[in-house]
């Protein structure tokens, strides 16, 4: 087979975290032929797609985890799966790309579906599941989310476009920052900013839950370092070994439909507590975590259930 991984720059994937990286050793394991496909690598064309890729193979080497081989040019008829793994923020060339793809023959494999990555904003689309989630508000009125701060004392602030938490903001009523960072978060009057109440359980840190097919793989306690509000790993976090619990598995079980029927085979939820937080669509990431704290390499048994 050969297997295109839309993703980063292979300059920005960081060996000892990325789960691209996993899923290309994976493949690579498999027998297949990997391919590196950069943002705008697409191409619709009157005979259908072709693509601008980059052979390549992994090296097992941290410091220099690719061999990069030759370009290719490759038509949609000698592609079989392409992995989309773009990081946010969802802007207009990632939206292109999936537009791009929309164009596809069945023939040809995508995890995830285009068509449901469109529609499932990673802070947004969980806002239909209001007994599932924290106390959520999402607005462009910085007058709503001053009189709900004043109301609640304290929000968690998010962009709706983010990822690893870039620009998420433990707000307090009495900061003598708040002006400055509602005007950071406000600074384009037609942009929505997230706000959630603040849960005690965040203070245990969040869970990130794995699914391959609306079902769970495992789960990663990711807690904040002493100087940081954020969970994130990207942001200084640290995992630890966690289990799923059988709220966690509600919270699965309403969302297992919803992601099958948009092609949405491969998501990471996150958890505080008894609430879901995030659903992510784009790249979810903990894989290496979770294989070093339960000592499994989840990669093959996952590859090998997208290949058929």
């Amino acid at each position: 087979m050969k297997i295109l991984f839309l993703m980063k720059p292979l300059a920005y994937v960081k060996p000892d975290k990325d789960t691209s990286l996993l899923l290309m050793q994976a493949s690579q394991r498999l027998g297949h032929d990997i391919y590196f496909l950069p943002q705008g690598g697409a191409s619709v064309t009157p005979d259908g797609l072709v693509f601008d890729g980059i052979l390549i193979a992994c090296t097992g080497n941290k410091e220099f985890p690719f061999d990069v081989r030759q370009r290719e040019r490759l038509h949609e008829n000698d592609v079989d799966v392409i992995f989309i793994r773009t990081d946010p923020p969802f802007d207009d060339a990632y939206l292109h790309d999936m537009w791009v793809l929309d164009r596809l023959s069945d023939r040809v494999r995508c995890i995830n579906s285009p068509a449901g990555i469109r529609t499932v904003n990673e802070k947004l689309w969980l806002t239909q599941f209001k007994d599932l989630i924290p106390k959520t508000w999402v607005t462009t009125s910085r007058d709503m989310l001053e009189a709900v701060l004043s109301e609640q004392g304290q929000l968690i602030l998010k962009p709706t476009n983010g990822f690893g938490g870039q620009s998420i903001f433990l707000l307090l009523q009495d900061d003598v920052n708040k002006h400055v960072i509602l005007d950071t978060m406000f600074a384009k009057n037609t942009v929505y900013v997230v706000a959630q109440e603040v849960l005690a359980d965040a203070a245990q840190g969040d869970k990130r839950i794995l699914l391959c097919d609306g079902e769970p793989i495992g789960a990663v306690l990711r807690v904040h370092s002493v100087d940081d509000h954020r969970n994130n790993l990207d942001s200084g976090g640290q995992a630890f070994a966690t289990e799923i619990t059988g709220r966690d598995q509600d919270i699965i079980d309403v969302l297992k439909p919803q992601l099958l029927s948009l092609g949405l085979r491969f998501v990471g939820i996150d958890v505080i507590g008894d609430y879901l937080i995030e659903v992510n669509v784009t790249s979810p990431t903990c894989l290496q975590e979770l294989n070093t704290l339960d000592g499994y390499a989840h990669e093959d048994e996952l590859v090998s259930r997208f290949l058929t």
